[in-house]
């Protein structure tokens, strides 16, 4: 079993937050997660007990990613790994149709949610000198396709706020962008269709991703990575 570390998570309430949450407290890791979804976040309290910590909090609120992330600093100490997961994708549309609101809806959960928990959290890590940053990219983070432009220009961005956060780090801490690979979750049900079906499951693929997310070092810093197999 791995050493046991404490691990920060956002968008634990479905897909790869969730299996990803799920397969951290089965390595005997301590977890604390956040979501929007209040129903999801109940369920998780219910599910994993009082050693791990979850709340309701939305990641594009930067208020609401401080006063969370002040409790756990506080309750816990700075976190050994945090891992930016959080997301969300425009419906399959050319650029020119996608709405304002809705570009600004996937830029401040996908970009400035980031930022919001990096400057909640990465602080303190800075200042005990060690710490993992893991921010989710995407193949659409280090490539294109179409009807899904708004989607990867936040996952370009994330490529790049990775590595100058990289750049900014002290020794002995390490950010990186990864991509997850391809995989059925409901969000590549938005992209895919029923085509989504075809591709593994978030629970088969957190079997492999959390194995290497742990083995992840300082020797690290600056990477793009991929979850191997995907």
């Amino acid at each position: 079993m791995a050493e046991s570390r404490f691990i920060v998570v956002t968008g634990v309430s479905r897909g790869l937050g969730r299996a990803m949450t799920n397969e951290f407290i089965l390595a005997g890791q301590t977890v604390a997660g956040c979501a929007r979804s209040k129903e999801a976040i109940d369920d998780l309290r219910k599910q994993t007990g009082a050693s791990h910590r979850f709340a309701v909090v939305d990641v594009s609120d930067h208020r609401q990613v401080e006063n969370w992330a002040d409790t756990l600093l506080k309750d816990l100490g700075p976190p050994d790994l945090l891992i930016n997961c959080a997301a969300a994708i425009n419906e399959n549309a050319p650029l020119w149709e996608v709405s304002p609101d809705e570009f600004s809806r996937v830029v401040d959960i996908n970009i400035k949610g980031v930022h919001n928990t990096i400057f909640g959290f990465v602080p303190s890590m800075v200042r005990r000198g060690s710490g993992v940053v893991v921010n989710f990219s995407s193949y659409w983070g280090r490539s294109t396709s179409p009807d899904v432009a708004a989607y990867c220009a936040t996952k370009w961005a994330i490529e790049g706020l990775s590595h100058g956060l990289a750049d900014d780090l002290p020794g002995g801490m390490a950010c990186v962008a990864l991509n997850p690979g391809v995989i059925h979750t409901e969000m590549l049900e938005v992209c895919f269709a029923e085509a989504a079906a075809s591709y593994p499951d978030a629970q088969a693929w957190a079997a492999v991703a959390v194995p290497f997310i742990l083995e992840l070092a300082p020797s690290d810093n600056g990477q793009s990575v991929t979850v191997p197999g995907f």
